[in-house]
C-alpha cells in the first residue's frame, strides 16, 4: 500500500500509471463479482442508520423543550453522523447498488431525499456525469468542483481569477457553498433546465415533499424547534458532505488530463483517493473513503467495498491519505499540467506565467 507520511508521499509516476495493470479494465471486471447486494444486508443498513437518526432527533427535541442545552449539543454530532450515513445509503440506491431490486432502489432514494434535501432523481443523473468524466479536463462542470489549471486562471482577468480565488476559500467551499447547495441550488434541477421534465419532476416533487413533511413536523413541535433541531443538523452534515466529496478528488497527485488522453481506469484509481479514516468515522462515511475502488466499479455496495479492499491487491496501489494529512489539501487550488499534480496559489504565482499576469 502506498503510505502517505508527513509530506504526502508521491503517486506514480505517469510511466508508471502507464504501466500499472491495476488500471485496466480487467480490474474493472474481475470488482463485478463483489456488486450483488444482499436485501437483507441493505434493510439492517437502513434500520440501523435510520432509527437512530429519529431517536436521536427527537432526544433533542426534547432537550430543547426541556431545556436540557448541554444534550443537546452532546447528540449533535451523532445526528449529523447519521444524516450523512442516511445520504450516503441514498448514494448507493443512485448506483442500484444498495438492495437487489431496482425499484426499490429508487423508492428508497427518494424517500431519503426528503430528509437529505436532494432530489433522487435530478442527483442521480448529475453523479453519474460525474463518474464518466471525472479527472477530464475537458469535460469539467457536472458534479464536480470548478477546477482550472494553471494557465487557465493566468489567462483571466484580475476579476474573475478573484472570484475564483474566493470559491476556492475554505470557508467559502466547506461552509457556505454546501449550504447554498443543499438549501437552494438542490430546489431547482440545476445544470438541466431543460433537460426535460423529469428533472423538474424530481426537484420540485422533491421540494414539495420537504414542505409537508416540515409542515406536519411544525404542527405537531413548532415552526421554531424544528429549525433549532434540523436546522444546525442539515447545515453541519451539508458540511461534512462537503468535505467528503472536496478531499476525494482534490489532492496533490491526483489525476486531470486532456479528453484525448483520459483513460477511465487511470483516473479512478489516481483521481480518487483512498481516504483511510478511523473505523467509527468509516462507518458513519459507509466507506465512501475507498474512493477508488468506487470509481472502478460502483456497482460495489458500500457494505462489501472493505472486502473488496482486501481481496484485491491492485487496490492497494491508490494514494492513501490519513484524516490529518487531508486537511493540507485544501490549500491545493490550480491543476499544473506540466508538472501533473494539484498546486497552490502561492506555488503557481512562483512560475513565470502567473508573475506575468499579476
Amino acid at each position: 500500500m502506498v503510505e502517505a507520511n508527513d509530506a504526502l508521499a508521491p503517486a506514480a509516476s505517469r510511466e508508471e500509471r502507464k504501466r500499472d495493470p491495476s488500471t485496466t479494465p480487467s480490474l474493472s471486471a474481475r470488482l463485478m463479482r463483489y456488486h450483488t447486494p444482499k436485501l437483507s444486508r441493505g434493510v439492517f443498513e437502513l434500520v440501523t442508520t435510520g432509527v437512530p437518526f429519529v431517536l436521536i432527533w427527537w432526544a433533542m427535541q426534547w432537550s430543547i423543550a426541556s431545556e436540557h442545552v448541554w444534550l443537546y449539543w452532546a447528540l449533535l454530532p451523532f445526528a449529523v453522523g447519521f444524516l450523512v450515513r442516511l445520504f450516503l445509503i441514498q448514494h448507493d440506491c443512485g448506483h442500484q447498488a444498495f438492495v437487489p431490486s431496482r425499484r426499490a432502489n429508487d423508492w428508497i432514494g427518494r424517500c431519503l431525499g426528503v430528509f437529505t434535501l436532494t432530489a433522487y432523481q435530478h442527483w442521480k443523473r448529475a453523479h453519474a456525469i460525474h463518474h464518466a468524466t471525472s479527472g477530464n479536463l475537458d469535460r469539467r462542470g457536472v458534479g464536480d468542483i470548478d477546477t482550472l489549471t494553471v494557465a487557465e486562471y493566468a489567462a483571466r482577468p484580475r476579476l474573475l481569477r478573484w472570484r475564483y480565488r474566493l470559491y476556492r476559500n475554505p470557508l467559502v467551499m466547506l461552509c457556505i457553498g454546501p449550504a447554498f447547495v443543499f438549501l437552494l441550488q438542490n430546489r431547482v434541477p440545476a445544470g438541466f433546465f431543460r433537460a426535460g421534465w423529469r428533472h423538474w419532476a424530481s426537484t420540485l416533487g422533491t421540494d414539495a415533499a420537504i414542505v409537508l413533511f416540515a409542515t406536519l413536523i411544525s404542527y405537531w413541535i413548532g415552526f421554531v424547534p424544528f429549525l433549532k433541531v434540523h436546522g444546525p443538523i442539515m447545515l453541519l452534515s451539508a458540511t461534512v458532505g462537503g468535505w467528503l466529496f472536496y478531499v476525494q478528488h482534490q489532492f496533490e497527485n491526483t489525476s486531470w488530463s486532456r479528453a484525448e488522453r483520459w483513460e477511465f481506469h487511470k483516473t479512478a484509481m489516481y483521481g480518487s483517493s483512498h481516504y483511510h479514516l478511523p473505523a467509527i468515522l468509516r462507518w458513519f462515511t459507509a466507506n465512501i473513503g475507498m474512493h477508488h475502488a468506487h470509481h472502478l466499479c460502483s456497482r460495489i455496495p458500500f457494505y462489501r467495498l472493505p472486502l473488496a479492499l482486501d481481496q484485491v491487491p491492485e487496490l492497494q496501489c491508490a494514494y492513501r491519505l490519513t484524516l490529518l494529512q487531508s486537511f493540507r489539501c485544501m490549500k491545493l487550488t490550480l491543476w499544473d499540467e506540466g508538472s501533473g499534480r494539484l498546486v497552490s496559489f502561492r506555488e503557481a504565482e512562483q512560475t513565470s506565467q502567473l508573475a506575468s499576469a499579476n
